[in-house]
C-alpha cells in the first residue's frame, strides 16, 4: 500500500532557505538605576549634556570678543542697492519751481538809477501821440476804426494801382501762344488736304438748312394722335424725337463754333 506523502512536502520547499533572525530589543534600563547597596546611580553622560544644554560647557573660555556679537539679521543676504530711475525726457524738464523760504537771486542788490530823473526826461522827450483816426457812424456817438473801414483810398496810392495783374498777362500770352500754335496746325492739315475748313456762307446755309429741318421734324411730331394706341403710331414717335434731338444737338454746335473743321 503506498503511503501519502506529508504535508511539509511543497514546491515551495524544495529550495532550503536561511533561517530567519529575529532581532531583539535592547533591555530596559532605567535612568534611576541603583547600584548593589541600592544607592541611585546617575548617568554621567546624561549629566554633561544637562549642564551646558543652553549655556555652553563649564569652565570653558570663549575666544570671542563680547563686543562683537552677532546681530540681528546680519546673517540675511544683502541686496544690491537699487539704481535711481530716470524719466526718458529728464533733460527736457523746466527747473524745479523756487520754495517758499528760498531767497530771490537778485535779493539784497541795489541799483544807481534815478529812476525819478530818468521818467522826467524821458517825459520831457516824448513826441505827443496821435489822436487814432476814427469815424462816428450814429448820433450817439458810437465810432470805429477809419484805417479798416475801407473808407480811406489808400489802394489807389500804389504804384501798381490800375494795371493788369502779371498772372492775367501771362495768362493771355499763353492763351494766344496756344491759339496761334492750333492755328499752325490746321493750315498744315489743310494745305495737306486732311481737314475742310466750314465758315462764312457755307456755315450759315448749313445752320439755316438744320433749322428748316427741325420745322418739319416738329410739324409731323405736333400731327400725332395724343393716344399712341398702335406699334405703328408708338415707333413713328420715338423716331421723331430721336430726329428732333440730334437736329437740336446739330444746331446747338454750329452757333457755339463759328468755324467748324471737317476730317
Amino acid at each position: 500500500m503506498v503511503q501519502r506523502q506529508t504535508q511539509d512536502e511543497s514546491i515551495y520547499s524544495l529550495i532550503p532557505r536561511k533561517p530567519r533572525e529575529v532581532e531583539k530589543a535592547d533591555r530596559y534600563v532605567s535612568k534611576n538605576k541603583t547600584n548593589l547597596i541600592g544607592e541611585a546611580v546617575v548617568d554621567q553622560k546624561r549629566s554633561q549634556k544637562e549642564s551646558h544644554k543652553t549655556m555652553g560647557l563649564p569652565n570653558e573660555h570663549a575666544d570671542v570678543d563680547p563686543h562683537t556679537f552677532t546681530k540681528k539679521r546680519s546673517g540675511e543676504p544683502k541686496l544690491k542697492e537699487p539704481e535711481k530711475y530716470h524719466y526718458p525726457d529728464e533733460e527736457r524738464k523746466r527747473p524745479p519751481v523756487p520754495r517758499a523760504q528760498d531767497a530771490p537771486p537778485l535779493m539784497g542788490m541795489k541799483t544807481t538809477k534815478n529812476f525819478i530823473t530818468t521818467n522826467a526826461v524821458e517825459n520831457i522827450m516824448a513826441v505827443p501821440k496821435k489822436p487814432a483816426a476814427n469815424l462816428a457812424d450814429t448820433r450817439h456817438g458810437d465810432i470805429f476804426p477809419l484805417e479798416e473801414s475801407g473808407l480811406v483810398p489808400k489802394y489807389r496810392n500804389k504804384k501798381d494801382f490800375g494795371n493788369t495783374p502779371n498772372y492775367i498777362v501771362k495768362r493771355a500770352d499763353e492763351m494766344r501762344r496756344a491759339q496761334e500754335e492750333y492755328d499752325l496746325y490746321v493750315k498744315e492739315h489743310m494745305r495737306r488736304g486732311a481737314m475742310k475748313q466750314v465758315g462764312g456762307a457755307e456755315h450759315e446755309e448749313i445752320l439755316m438748312g438744320l433749322k428748316q429741318n427741325w420745322e418739319e421734324a416738329m410739324l409731323q411730331y405736333q400731327c400725332l394722335p395724343v393716344v399712341c394706341d398702335n406699334l405703328y403710331r408708338k415707333h413713328t414717335k420715338e423716331r421723331l424725337e430721336a430726329q428732333l434731338k440730334n437736329i437740336e444737338r446739330d444746331i446747338e454746335l454750329f452757333e457755339k463754333h463759328r468755324m467748324i473743321y471737317v476730317a
